[in-house]
C-alpha cells in the first residue's frame, strides 16, 4: 500500500512517449488505474482523443497537438495529484506539451521501444485502429521515431515486449517523484 501520509505538494507529469502500437496507451491506462486505487487524483491525456474531437474535420494534425499540449497544461495547472499523458513520438511534440508545463510541476520522461512486427500485430489485433494497421505506414512511423529517440528526453526507457502492463506501470510508480511507491 503507498502511504499518502506525505502530501503531494505539486502536480507530476508522466510523459509517455512511444512509437505507434507500442502499448502507450495500455501502460498509460494501468499506471492511471494503480495511482487512482491508492486514492491520487489522476487526468489522463490523451492525443489521438483530442484529435477525435475534431474528425473528420480535423484541419490539420498540427491543431490537435497544439490542443493536446493546452490540454495538459490546463490538468497541471488544477492541483490534481498526476498527469499522465501519452501520445507524443518525436521530440518537437514533447517541447510542445513541455512549452505549457507550469514552473515547479515534477515531470518523468517514459520512453518506450517496442519491436516493429509486435506493434503491427498490436494494430492489427485492435479493431479501433485504422491507417496505423497498413505496414507501410507503421514501418514509416516507427522509422521517424527511431530518427528522434536519440534526441527524446528520457528518465526511464522501456522495451515493452515480454512484460506485462502491470509490470511496466510498476517500474514508472517506482520513478515518479513523491509518495507514489510502496
Amino acid at each position: 500500500m503507498i502511504d499518502r501520509a506525505q502530501d503531494v505538494a505539486r502536480p507530476r507529469l508522466v510523459m509517455i512517449s512511444g512509437p505507434i502500437a507500442a502499448g502507450k496507451s495500455t501502460l498509460a491506462a494501468e499506471l492511471v488505474r494503480m495511482l487512482r486505487l491508492e486514492g491520487f487524483s489522476v487526468a489522463l491525456t490523451d492525443l489521438d482523443t483530442v484529435a477525435e474531437m475534431a474528425l473528420p474535420t480535423l484541419p490539420t494534425w498540427d491543431w490537435a497537438h497544439g490542443i493536446h499540449a493546452q490540454l495538459v497544461g490546463a490538468w497541471l495547472r488544477t492541483g490534481i495529484d498526476v498527469v499522465v499523458d501519452e501520445g507524443t513520438s518525436t521530440t518537437g511534440e514533447v517541447q510542445q506539451v513541455l512549452d505549457q508545463v507550469p514552473e515547479g510541476v515534477d515531470v518523468l520522461h517514459v520512453v518506450l521501444t517496442a519491436d516493429f512486427d509486435a506493434s503491427l500485430a498490436r494494430a492489427r489485433a485492435d479493431s479501433g485502429r485504422g491507417i496505423s494497421k497498413d505496414p507501410t505506414f507503421l514501418r514509416a512511423a516507427h522509422d521517424t521515431f527511431a530518427l528522434h529517440l536519440p534526441q527524446m528526453p528520457s528518465d526511464l526507457r522501456l522495451h515493452v515486449e515480454g512484460q506485462e502492463p502491470g509490470e511496466l506501470a510498476r517500474q514508472v510508480l517506482t520513478r515518479l517523484p513523491g509518495p507514489f511507491v510502496q
